[in-house]
């Protein structure tokens, strides 16, 4: 199915006595009503009553998958599909809105749209509850069902391959470079010297005479130094006293070993989001302040703004208790289609102690290393860089002094010699630059960890009235386990197979009843 729609239909018979509150969530997810019909109640009893959602499905046969068609998962970055499948993989392939955003730190616009995409491209199927919640479920083979219609998917792989290789002979034709350009450069004084030491034995006639001396030179014979491998076998290498061979001191002196904070956003976004679920959908800003960038000073103690990222986020909205403080609630992380509770409704808040005394007590960002070289190996690396530099010097001033030949290896070095001159400059501005920048990040990442580190502090040892604020928190905390028995259709199914009874109805709301 190619598209789906919420959009669901139930028969006006069996004629039902419902309890209004039971619907009370639907009209903010379904906007269509009708007045319900009640057997025995008047016109006047049934106009008093709440309406109730007429909550239809159907599917858009004309937009439906065939051959040639649209695939809606091409529309997802590959970034939010990914993390969209590994949600619904961890779920169990049955899954709400909810559950993919909070697992996968999406966006809930961004869960939605992917698991719509990917309903729509692996022949998943909607379920509806009697409450109006929605809950995608997914076969097993779902992967494979995607991975056969999308070539995009299919080429992935391969265009990350050719990416990460591009970005490999970047960083190591100028490690590679400066191997050659030490070759080229001290060849050719060696040349222009026995070119000179020749004229002077023939008696200085004023001409310009080539050495003789020939030099052909191909990249490809600067290849067997290559490590294509080099980033992913750094992370292996973790136990063998961080030894780089000399190609590898040159490019991480020169551009460093890569960010030790990459994809860390996602990690965080990841990590709130299992917070809130965990402590049933309730929080106070105080706890997720440990987990975001919240600057010390300048900024009143009430001062909760720093949590509107999290709000937008997740659909968040402020509520107040009975003593008047300011929680949030997170209704769609409150609802799950997960099957490992069985009770309906449960108070699943956990004491703040549980959490913030354990390992992930703060969110802390790693310091970003200048480069993981040795001090011998950064010695050689720049003094090699140095060598280079002065001999790129020595040349600039042998060239003013000299005839250059028309042909030769003198004149090819002299054709390159500005390409030698920035690459000899910019071996040293480089690093400077990325010193000057580690240094910069690294004192604003610290800034943020000693924040964090003292919002986590105050909720270790809290005042009587965070304390207050923690609990009641705690008690306002709900988790709505889905189970297969409160789901009243599916689009799986035929829907005279989904015709009930009465009085299978009457039961359920009977349920309902006890347990409000």
């Amino acid at each position: 199915m190619a598209s789906i729609s919420t959009c669901f239909t139930l028969p006006p018979k069996p004629r039902l006595y419902l309890k209004p509150s039971i619907f009370r969530e639907l009209p903010n997810k379904f906007p269509i009503y009708q007045t319900p019909i009640f057997p025995g109640r008047s016109a006047k009893q049934r106009g008093s009553l709440a309406l109730v959602p007429v909550v239809r499905a159907g599917i858009d046969v004309t937009t439906a998958i065939r051959p040639g068609g649209i695939i809606e998962s091409d529309k997802l970055s590959s970034d939010v599909r990914k993390r969209a499948m590994d949600a619904v993989d961890a779920c169990g392939g049955r899954v709400t809105i909810g559950d993919v955003s909070s697992r996968a730190g999406l966006k809930m616009n961004e869960a939605q749209k992917a698991l719509q995409a990917l309903a729509a491209d692996t022949n998943g199927f909607l379920e509806v509850s009697d409450e109006g919640d929605v809950l995608y479920v997914f076969p097993k083979d779902y992967r494979a069902k995607l991975a056969a219609k999308s070539v995009r998917i299919k080429l992935e792989p391969f265009f990350e391959k050719a990416k990460a290789g591009a970005e490999y002979v970047v960083r190591v034709s100028f490690g590679t470079a400066l191997i050659a350009s030490v070759v080229i450069v001290y060849t050719t004084i060696i040349a222009i010297l026995s070119s000179s030491r020749e004229e002077d034995n023939r008696g200085r006639r004023g001409r310009s005479y080539d050495s003789g001396f020939t030099f052909y030179f191909s990249p490809t014979d600067l290849f067997w130094y290559w490590d294509p491998n080099y980033y992913r076998r750094r992370r292996i290498q973790v136990d063998d006293d961080n030894k780089m061979n000399f190609i590898e001191s040159i490019f991480s002196f020169v551009f460093g070993d890569g960010d030790p904070n990459q994809g860390i956003e996602e990690e965080r976004w990841k990590l709130i989001g299992q917070y809130i679920t965990s402590n049933g959908g309730v929080v106070a800003a105080e706890e997720l302040a440990p987990y975001l960038d919240v600057e010390t000073s300048g900024r009143s103690a009430d001062d909760d703004s720093y949590i509107l990222p999290v709000l937008l986020r997740f659909d968040g909205q402020p509520e107040i208790d009975e003593e008047g403080n300011i929680l949030y609630r997170f209704p769609s992380l409150q609802r799950t289609a997960s099957s490992q509770r069985s009770g309906r409704k449960e108070y699943v808040g956990r004491k703040w102690t549980d959490w913030v005394g354990g390992v992930e007590k703060f969110f802390k960002e790693k310091k970003l290393q200048f480069s993981k070289t040795s001090s011998s190996e950064r010695a050689l690396v720049i003094g090699l860089g140095g060598l280079n530099l002065f001999g790129v010097i020595i040349l600039g001033t042998m060239f003013k002094e000299i005839a250059i030949p028309p042909s030769g290896f003198i004149k090819f070095a002299s054709d390159i010699f500005p390409l030698l001159q920035v690459y000899a400059g910019s071996f040293f501005a480089i690093p400077l630059f990325r010193w000057f920048l580690v240094r910069n990040k690294n004192a604003q990442i610290e800034k943020r960890n000693r924040a964090r580190e003292q919002r986590a502090r105050a909720l270790e040892l809290p005042d009587i009235s965070l304390r207050r604020k923690l609990l009641s928190a705690r008690d306002m905390a709900q988790r709505t386990v889905i189970g297969q028995d409160q789901i009243v259709y599916s689009t799986d199914k035929d829907f005279v197979e989904q015709d009930y009874e009465a009085r299978e109805w009457d039961r359920r709301f009977r349920e309902i009843e006890k347990s409000d």
